[in-house]
């Protein structure tokens, strides 16, 4: 019996090792774009995982999957603002980090260096939104997630999500044409 249970175990830690290389890329992104700490995006990616394993959930299919995944992510973050220690101890910025963390998904030859500092440009610009202007553009735009999987992922309704979309690429748009003095 414990032969069965060991190679129950050994498929088990593979599918679990799978489902960590499709998703931890995309988590790491969103946790550190809503904490804006390395070493505190790690801590919620490797939190949501663990809660992903102790929930031991059959999903209807990967996109429920993933959108399971995101929101126990963002709740994770939420949990780490309420802290009484993160509260304390807000984290400095690392604005260096998420700009290479945006380059290294962006990479291909033929990007020249103004592409690279347009690109900069615009993650910082992203960076410096509102809370809840960043979360849906970035879930948008970075993470192809559709309005409808925004709303039920982050527990809104879709006509929030639309208006903080719109507000948001105001002022991306205000702040952008100021960085660049557009006319």
């Amino acid at each position: 019996m414990s032969g069965l249970q060991t190679e129950r175990g050994k498929q088990e830690t593979v599918l679990l090792e799978k489902k960590i290389e499709s998703y931890l890329a995309t988590l790491y992104r969103i946790a550190f774009l809503q904490l804006k700490n390395a070493e505190d995006a790690e801590d919620v990616v490797q939190e949501v995982f663990y809660q992903y394993m102790k929930a031991n959930r059959i999903f209807e299919n990967q996109e429920h999957e993933k959108a399971w995944l995101i929101k126990v992510t963002l709740n994770s973050c939420k949990k780490l603002w309420r802290s009484a220690w993160y509260r304390h101890h807000a984290p400095m910025p690392d604005m260096e980090s998420a700009c290479e963390l945006h380059e290294q998904e962006k990479v291909q030859p033929e990007n020249t260096y103004i592409r690279r500092e347009e690109s900069k440009e615009l993650m910082k610009a992203v960076w410096e939104l509102p809370d809840k202007y960043r979360e849906v553009i970035h879930l948008f735009y970075y993470e192809g997630l559709s309005v409808k999987e925004i709303s039920s992922v982050c527990g809104r309704q879709e006509s929030t999500v639309t208006a903080q979309l719109t507000r948001g690429r105001k002022v991306l748009k205000k702040k952008l044409k100021e960085e660049y003095q557009f006319e």
